[in-house]
């Protein structure tokens, strides 16, 4: 194959590429609707509530996934891949501009677009464009290309499992501060789901929103113990589960709630104290593998450097 016919290949397979990821990002939106989409909707207006202004800035709305994208990433995932996407999605936010067709359709597009790039890389395509000659083999290539659309095709998998991290860590970080809170306001006077629509408007975060997802679960028609069993179902808190089955026995029991709540809140602070400390016990562990591989090397050569210089001209009689 000539100079000239491979550059104007590889220069096609980037065109047509490039191609299918407009057409994906900028495609028709979804006009899917129904009970997902209104409870997604009143999810977002009561979060926006909780948040403040700043929360009406992350408004997205949802683009039609490729179909073809979607289908080429069914076949290649194992059975009942939809359900996990959508467990995972759930544990990351369950933002409204994300779907598990979504997440299909980019895995899709990111196995084809990540065995192109591997194919151009492995096969010298790179190497000619700037030196004008290539230097890649067919095996090297398809190797190359393998891993390529390995790496794309588990690339939405990997950053929606690390939010999904993310995102239980701001609870367990968020939990004690908002019990406390709770605990203050039923104290006060407020009723369970006054308390918690007053923790759900003055602060922040994950933990805010699932809270005002389960009070307009509550206001819509669900019992508590329903819609507080499922702000458990859509987190992975052992904290968060512990509270809602404190609280839903004492409910079940005729035990006084803001007792419950009182204690529920001491145990969190004790258990946030624990993490700490935890965390300060790992630090010598940690930090001992940078010390040996980055300082103990200097350290004994300047240590042992003049010693091992003064021998070897004792014994050899090199530096005289």
């Amino acid at each position: 194959m000539s100079g000239s016919l491979l550059l104007l290949t590889g220069a096609g397979a980037i065109g047509v590429g490039i191609l299918l990821l407009t057409v994906s990002l900028f495609s028709s939106r979804s006009q899917q609707r129904g009970v997902s989409g209104a409870v997604a909707s009143i999810e977002r207006n009561y979060a926006r509530q909780a948040q403040g202004p700043v929360a009406r800035l992350d408004e997205g709305r949802t683009t039609q996934a490729p179909a073809w994208a979607r289908r080429l990433a069914v076949r290649l995932s194992p059975a009942g891949v939809a359900a996990s996407l959508q467990r995972r999605l759930d544990l990351a936010g369950n933002s409204p501009s994300w779907t598990a067709d979504r997440i299909l359709a980019l895995k899709g597009i990111g196995l084809l677009a990540g065995t192109l790039f591997g194919a151009l890389v492995g096969g010298g395509f790179f190497s000619f464009l700037l030196s004008g000659t290539g230097n890649g083999s067919a095996s090297q290539a398809i190797v190359v290309a393998a891993v390529g659309g390995g790496c794309g095709f588990f690339l939405p998998d990997v950053l929606l499992y690390n939010a999904g991290i993310k995102r239980q860590a701001l609870i367990v970080s968020a939990l004690p501060d908002a019990l406390d809170m709770l605990t203050v306001c039923v104290e006060a006077g407020l009723g369970f789901d006054g308390a918690l629509a007053q923790v759900a408007r003055n602060t922040g975060g994950p933990l805010a929103e699932e809270f005002a997802r389960a009070l307009q679960e509550m206001q819509i028609g669900r019992s508590r113990t329903q819609s507080l069993r499922g702000m458990v179902d859509r987190t992975t808190v052992p904290e968060l589960r512990s509270f809602v089955s404190a609280l839903v026995q004492a409910s079940e029991l005729g035990i006084p709630v803001g007792r419950v709540l009182r204690e529920q809140a001491g145990e969190m602070r004790i258990r946030r104290r624990q993490r700490a400390e935890e965390k300060a016990q790992k630090v010598p562990v940690k930090i001992m593998f940078p010390l040996i591989i980055c300082l103990f090397p200097a350290l004994l050569v300047i240590v042992l450097g003049p010693g091992v210089v003064s021998i070897a001209h004792a014994l050899f009689g090199y530096g005289g």
